[in-house]
């Protein structure tokens, strides 16, 4: 593999842990952060071991803006749409309890997921609003596309409005309530199963 990182292995985790990383390193805050190590095209290992993937044990604590429960069982559901949307993640999905079929391909449901997650992962890296909205604006290709299709930077407004709506939560100590209706992974969100003895 040179000095390159092609595939990076889990071991010795579990898909929970799997998922979390998931939602972590796909989110804007890292990508802002991995892109002032990152010099060129390659990811290098010294480069891999510096950026700043939160530990497994804060997935076990409570979310902060839903204390009742551990901040993996609020991640896992959105990453359970976003990801199992074919068969081929059937084990994916049974890993994460999910034992229905995939998720429907849904661009606006998948946008608020996202932003869900993205909003989440500020207030875990303990970014607040003002310094959200700096580092979304260092996204000129999303906000070109944005502008163009919406007339406005829509995933920086949307994301700022759950930041702030998180940290309402946190400081109530009222839970967030998803925007999405049905809320993430919900089945009714699902492709329906074939029904017996008719064509697909």
């Amino acid at each position: 593999m040179g000095n390159n990182l092609p595939v990076s292995l889990l071991q010795d985790v579990g898909s929970e842990h799997a998922a979390c990383l998931v939602a972590c390193i796909s989110s804007l805050v890292f990508d802002f952060a991995a892109r002032f190590k990152v010099g060129g095209t390659h990811l290098n290992f010294f480069i891999a071991h510096q950026l700043p993937v939160l530990a497994p044990r804060s997935y076990s604590a409570p979310a902060p803006w839903s204390p009742a429960q551990p901040l993996r069982d609020w991640l896992f559901p959105r990453v359970l749409e976003l990801t199992y949307t074919a068969l081929d993640l059937a084990p994916f999905a049974r890993d994460l309890g999910y034992a229905g079929p995939p998720f429907r391909w849904d661009e606006e449901r998948r946008f608020l997921l996202r932003c869900e997650l993205d909003a989440a992962f500020f207030h875990l890296y303990g970014i607040d609003q003002a310094d959200a909205s700096y580092i979304l604006d260092t996204f000129p290709i999303v906000r070109r596309k944005d502008e163009k299709l919406h007339g406005f930077f829509r995933t920086k407004d949307l994301i700022l409005d759950l930041h702030s709506r998180l940290a309402a939560a946190i400081r109530t100590g009222q839970p967030y309530h998803s925007l999405l209706d049905p809320p993430p992974a919900d089945p009714r969100a699902a492709h329906r199963p074939r029904e017996q003895g008719k064509p697909a």
